[in-house]
């Protein structure tokens, strides 16, 4: 048996139990893994209250979490990538917050030995999002990114992303995260009002591209500043796909290994950074939720089994 996160009905951190549950079992091309870190993300809390279920339905009861990184103690007809007692971390199949979960051997990459377990829970859904995104907006060097909520789980990734090909990136967030995006080689401008025209005093021919990574209203101004729809993405302004801009919902979309091998690099070569804010264990995963929800929080929120 394993301990696991579940919630048998949508609704707030009040409806989630930890429960004991079968260990899963590990089908063709598949390992199981011992989770030593599974990543805290906003979407897990929206799934959770039901915001996605005309997009995602599930089965209920269900679990949450798909960043991981763990101990493979199993492994599934035809796997030679992995074995027994490997450290592993990426994306998982079966819900993260447990004490074990399956994942699929090809969106797992080997753990360097120097990176923490807190830090390896937290790569793949925000990390791969945000390296997925960068390319679909085609940033390249010399260019200017601006990026709405610069320093959310997505928003940071992004950022250091296109800084590190030699963008120039603008990154919108409350004044007190503003010297951790300094630090990030991101300028940082207030998100309040008044926005559009602390960003042209930055950038006075507007910006090449822009990610959304806050849907607080801010499209309409952002197809201003980019001089169109065309390089304009959101995660969150579902409604606004009409204008012409890019509505990205599906994370990774198969560049997870891809995007891991080249933010590990990034992290060895000191170019990336990865803020832990709070761990929590595995029983406290409500609180971790509720501090998601919160939206002010200060780098990542990881779950320890």
């Amino acid at each position: 048996m394993s301990l696991a996160v579940r919630f048998s009905e949508y609704g707030t951190t009040d409806v989630l139990r930890v429960v004991d549950v079968p260990a899963p079992v590990p089908g063709p091309g598949q390992v199981r893994l011992v989770v030593r870190a599974a990543g805290v993300n906003p979407f897990d809390w929206k799934v959770m209250q039901g915001f996605m279920r005309q997009m995602m339905p599930l089965d209920l009861p269900a679990g949450l979490g798909s960043d991981v990184a763990g101990v493979v103690d199993e492994v599934g007809e035809g796997v030679t990538a992995f074995a027994v007692g490997d450290e592993v971390l990426g994306a998982s199949l079966t819900p993260g917050y447990a004490q074990s979960a399956l994942a699929d051997a090809g969106a797992l990459v080997a753990k360097p030995a120097g990176l923490s377990w807190d830090v390896a829970g937290t790569l793949a859904g925000s990390g791969g999002t945000a390296w997925t995104v960068i390319e679909l907006l085609k940033v390249i060097q010399g260019e200017t990114l601006l990026i709405h909520a610069a320093s959310g789980g997505v928003g940071t990734f992004a950022a250091q992303l296109a800084v590190a090909r030699g963008a120039r990136v603008i990154g919108t967030a409350s004044p007190d995260n503003h010297e951790r995006l300094r630090a990030l080689g991101v300028t940082p401008v207030a998100h309040s009002e008044g926005l559009a025209d602390r960003v042209r005093a930055i950038a006075p021919d507007g910006v090449d591209a822009v990610l959304d990574a806050s849907g607080h209203g801010e499209i309409p101004m952002s197809i201003d500043l980019a001089g169109g729809p065309e390089r304009v993405l959101t995660l969150l302004a579902f409604d606004a796909a009409d204008l012409g801009i890019q509505v990205h919902t599906d994370g990774p979309r198969g560049n997870t290994v891809r995007a891991l091998h080249d933010i590990l690099a990034l992290i060895e070569e000191g170019r990336l950074q990865v803020p832990v804010w709070r761990t929590f264990p595995l029983t406290e995963a409500a609180a971790a939720l509720d501090l998601s929800r919160t939206g002010h929080v200060g780098g990542k929120i990881v779950l320890l089994p």
